[in-house]
């Protein structure tokens, strides 16, 4: 029996599980934490985030979050949260959590073309469309008004290929119905290449995004989100380059770039959501910050400070975000297919090659070995064990 084993079935057995957590808001702005410690979070709203403990929300049904970059978007008028690459065995399925009932399901998807190993997309707030940059391509996938996965596959669409350099790795973010994308080679820094959702083209030319003091965003690699609005599409969204150098808020109204406080852990690897009141980051640790953010309020944001969701991290310290737990029970509908024809007609996160994996972080324990460590002795003890049954 033994004989049989493979060094890949040993390994799986070595190897724990590790957690790519993601986080972001329900429709009432309530911060929401997936994949800490193995179970899944609610903060509450901003006002709550100082003091107590967050509210566990594990239940049946939740992907696994150990993907190589889980990101989640949220739906806001449907009160829906939608991850992907939730589940490192079927990454191309896409994750609904319906923030209203709390209740999981797993969305069949037909993926073509598109690589769920290597993209960065945005959901288009209007449309509730995802939109995503994959080796190359621009594609869609419609999310209709789903808060419960169907028996039938959605599909990523192929709309056309980018008029951008090849190798570009994304950097998109989204307002007012546009997609943009940032660190686009030759742009000159504070300048954006333009996606038109609703006439599905790139605007010819490149749009500029200064700051009065000179300060604008840099041609950099970074993450970017969105602040929502209480109702209508997003005005600004959030730059942070890999560095952490700054925190970066443009203003699509006014075409104008705000630099504020970069965040207190600088940390390529983080991921980053936003609400009408706060840019929330998330390490790759497992620890969460915020930035309270004022739109409008000039004066008010120039003097903001990082600070610590503080009643997740009396729920979930940091570095527990590596575990072997989470149910990945039914719900399912149907299973994701890497079929699909090529279209020509017409997404917190992150780049993609660029992994965000949650990652690493000490597991708690008496006795502390480094990772290899680990795995050398457990394999180890397992090829030992099938050597004497043989």
């Amino acid at each position: 029996m033994f004989s049989s084993l493979t060094l890949v079935s040993l390994l799986s057995l070595a190897y724990p599980a590790i957690a790519s957590p993601a986080a972001c808001f329900n429709a009432k702005f309530e911060l929401l934490a997936f994949g800490l410690g193995g179970k899944d979070w609610n903060a509450g709203t901003q006002d709550s985030w100082a003091s107590g403990t967050a509210k566990d929300i594990t239940t049946s049904g939740r992907p696994p979050f150990d993907g190589a970059n889980t990101t989640c978007y949220t739906s806001q008028f449907y009160n829906a949260i939608y991850v992907l690459n939730g589940d490192a065995s079927n990454p191309s399925a896409l994750h609904i959590f319906d923030a209203g009932s709390n209740a999981w399901s797993t969305q069949s998807v037909t993926a073509g073309t598109f690589d769920p190993s290597s993209f960065d997309a945005i959901l288009d707030h209007d449309t509730n469309v995802f939109y995503a940059l994959s080796k190359g391509e621009l594609f869609f996938l419609d999310m209709g008004s789903l808060v419960t996965a169907n028996a039938t596959a959605v599909s990523w669409t192929d709309v056309q290929q980018a008029p951008l350099p090849s190798g570009y790795q994304p950097v998109m973010a989204l307002a007012q119905n546009h997609v943009h994308f940032l660190d686009v080679p030759g742009l000159p820094a504070g300048s954006a290449d333009i996606f038109v959702i609703h006439f599905s083209k790139f605007q010819p030319d490149a749009q500029s995004y200064p700051n009065s003091n000179g300060n604008t965003f840099p041609a950099a690699h970074g993450q970017a989100t969105s602040f929502f609005q209480a109702s209508g599409v997003q005005q600004e969204f959030a730059f942070i380059p890999d560095d952490g150098s700054a925190t970066y808020v443009v203003n699509v109204e006014t075409n104008t770039t705000a630099s504020l406080a970069g965040p207190t852990t600088k940390d390529a690897s983080a991921k980053y959501s936003a609400s009408i009141t706060a840019l929330v980051q998330l390490d790759s640790k497992g620890a969460l910050s915020f930035l309270p953010y004022k739109q409008g309020d000039d004066a008010t944001n120039s003097k903001a400070t990082w600070q610590s969701v503080a009643n997740l991290a009396a729920s979930v310290p940091a570095g527990s975000t590596s575990s072997n737990t989470g149910s990945n029970s039914s719900s399912t509908n149907g299973t994701s297919s890497p079929s699909g024809s090529k279209s020509a007609s017409s997404s917190h996160p992150s780049a993609t090659g660029n992994s965000s994996s949650g990652a690493s972080g000490n597991t708690s324990g008496a006795t502390s070995l480094s990772f290899p460590a680990v795995i050398s002795f457990s394999v180890a003890g397992i090829l030992a064990t099938v050597a004497m049954s043989i």
